[in-house]
């Protein structure tokens, strides 16, 4: 399992490539856009600095580890030779089964397809492939250089084989692979997206606001990072086709998207990403205040 493949150049996809490229993977990250392919190169770039004046690791592992990582705007050049294709782009159905479709074709016949999917069916994903026993789901948690945890999920027909080899593999990146089964939102955002919907219908509500609610589960509940904030920092829009995945799923209420949160998607405030989402975001630093919607 020597050459990866990554699509998608956005924040979990050239977070991905960063660490597969560190332990020694060569990697091919894919994009239909250019300029993104670049942005994300400029990220690992900066990572990797931040990581070389931590003293964590040589600048010739630096130099190393991007040296390993190549640019595609084309998919085929990107993908021929793959022992593995992570797929990491936008959290929708219609254009990761598309996706899917395409790596099925082009991807040698042995080489296993994982999606970095945070909530959409492996199984779905599987039957649109050829090779649904080689299809699994890789959800690694955001920011990838840091987070330790990677969300194995099988799918249906997800063979044994495969399930070991990506635990396996997992291991080799110096993360925690936990196996869970394929049901709506896996276990992380089953359980996570409800308390941040119940969070936004607190703020709905009129029970607290945005800086009481962070504060009460920072504080009283020991979370690092506050709901609301925590929301921004997904992006509001991933949050809402989460919760539309649950609640298509299971057809239950608890899991039905506040109305605030489909009207600030709409708005286009979709948190960080944006620069405003619960709070507002000074682009290219890490301030951030509470946005004006919600000062008192």
């Amino acid at each position: 399992m020597k050459n990866i493949t990554v699509i998608g150049a956005g924040t979990m996809g050239n977070g991905i490539a960063h660490v597969f490229a560190m332990f020694g993977h060569q990697v091919s990250l894919a994009d239909i856009s250019q300029p993104a392919l670049d942005k994300a190169i400029a990220t690992i770039t900066k990572n990797l600095d931040r990581m070389v004046s931590k003293e964590k690791i040589s600048k010739a592992d630096k130099n190393a580890t991007l040296g390993r990582i190549s640019t595609h705007t084309e998919l085929k050049n990107a993908i021929s030779n793959a022992d593995l294709v992570v797929e990491a782009a936008t959290e929708n159905v219609d254009l990761k089964l598309r996706i899917f479709q395409q790596m099925d074709e082009l991807a040698p016949k042995d080489a296993i397809l994982a999606t970095n999917t945070s909530s959409i069916s492996i199984t779905q994903i599987a039957a649109v492939t050829s090779r649904p026993e080689k299809v699994i789901g890789m959800h690694f948690m955001n920011p990838v250089p840091i987070m330790k945890l990677i969300e194995v999920i099988r799918g249906y027909a997800t063979s044994d084989e495969t399930t070991q080899t990506i635990m396996e593999m997992s291991k080799g990146l110096k993360k925690v692979p936990v196996e869970v089964n394929d049901y709506p939102g896996f276990v992380a955002n089953r359980i996570l997206m409800p308390m941040i919907n119940e969070a936004i219908i607190t703020l709905f509500e009129g029970v607290a606001g945005v800086e009481e609610i962070d504060t009460v589960m920072k504080l009283g509940m020991a979370h690092p990072m506050g709901p609301l904030q925590l929301a921004d920092f997904i992006g509001l829009d991933v949050c809402l086709s989460i919760l539309r995945v649950l609640y298509d799923g299971f057809g239950q209420d608890k899991y039905a998207p506040c109305p605030l949160l489909v009207n600030m998607v709409t708005a286009g405030k979709l948190g960080r990403k944006s620069g405003e989402g619960f709070y507002s975001y000074s682009h290219g630093t890490k301030e951030w205040v509470l946005a004006d919607n919600f000062k008192k």
